[in-house]
C-alpha cells in the first residue's frame, strides 16, 4: 500500500509557537492546550461518549521535521548527543514517518462557534501541531505497571530547583516551574551559566542552569 495519505482532523493550540522549551514527553505539566478541529470534523456526533474518558491519545505529526529525512541511528538529547540508539527505540522526530504519540488529560469538551473543542493538559507539542487522530486511553489495556523503560531509566529524573525573579507572578510561576525543572536544554549542552531562552505565550523566558539550579533571569513581553 503505497501513496497513503492522512488528512489532520484537528490542530492543537499551545502555549508555544517554537519547539524548544515544549516539555519533552506528555504528561509532565498541567498546561492546558486546546484541541480544534477541522470544518469536516466539527460534527459532535464524533465526540458522543468521549467527554466520560479521563485522558486520550493524540496521534500528531512532527511537522517541523517533514522532509528531513531518517537514520537508522540517532543520537538523544538525553543521553548528551554522542551515544547512538537505534530510532525505533527512541522517541526522536526525524523518523522514516514523523508521527507523534502523546497521552493527554481531558479537562472538558467546550462548544464553540468554531464547533466542539477538546480541553487537554499535558500536551507536549508546539503551538499549531496537526493531529491526525484522537482516540480514548484505556486504563484495563494501556496502563502497563510493569513496564520498564530501557535505557530511559538510566537518566536521573530529579527536578532542578528553580528560581524566579521576586516580581514574577505566583500563577505565572507555578506554570513554568514544571517546564523549567525538567532542564528544556539538550544534555550535550551542560556549560554552567550560559543564557537560554524560549517563547511562552507572549513571553520571552531566559534562563540559566548551573549546579542544579534554573535561574530566571529575565521575562519580557515579545513586541507585536
Amino acid at each position: 500500500m503505497s501513496d497513503l495519505v492522512f488528512t489532520p482532523v484537528a490542530h492543537i493550540r499551545t502555549d508555544f509557537p517554537t519547539k524548544f522549551g515544549v516539555p519533552r514527553q506528555s504528561g509532565r505539566t498541567a498546561l492546558e492546550a486546546r484541541v480544534v478541529f477541522e470544518p469536516p470534523y466539527r460534527d459532535a456526533n464524533a465526540l458522543r461518549g468521549l467527554a466520560a474518558f479521563s485522558h486520550l491519545w493524540l496521534v500528531w505529526v512532527f511537522s517541523d521535521s517533514l522532509g528531513a529525512g531518517w537514520s537508522p541511528t540517532v543520537r538523544p538529547p538525553r543521553l548528551g548527543g554522542n551515544r547512538r540508539m537505534g530510532v525505533f527505540a527512541t522517541r526522536s522526530p526525524f523518523r522514516p514517518n514523523p508521527i507523534g504519540l502523546s497521552a493527554v488529560r481531558l479537562l472538558r469538551v467546550e462548544t464553540t462557534p468554531d464547533g466542539p473543542v477538546l480541553v487537554v493538559a499535558g500536551a507536549d507539542m508546539r503551538d499549531g501541531t496537526p493531529i491526525l487522530d484522537v482516540k480514548p486511553y484505556l486504563p484495563y489495556a494501556d496502563c502497563l505497571p510493569e513496564a520498564t523503560g530501557g535505557w530511559t531509566d538510566l537518566i536521573p529524573r530529579k527536578p532542578l530547583e528553580v528560581v524566579f525573579p521576586a516580581d514574577v507572578p505566583p500563577a505565572l510561576a507555578d506554570e513554568l516551574r514544571p517546564v523549567l525543572a525538567d532542564d528544556p536544554r539538550p544534555g550535550y549542552d551542560d556549560e554552567p551559566g550560559r543564557v537560554h531562552g524560549f517563547l511562552f505565550r507572549s513571553l520571552d523566558v531566559r534562563f540559566t542552569v548551573s549546579d542544579g539550579v534554573v535561574t530566571v533571569v529575565s521575562l519580557d513581553r515579545i513586541s507585536e
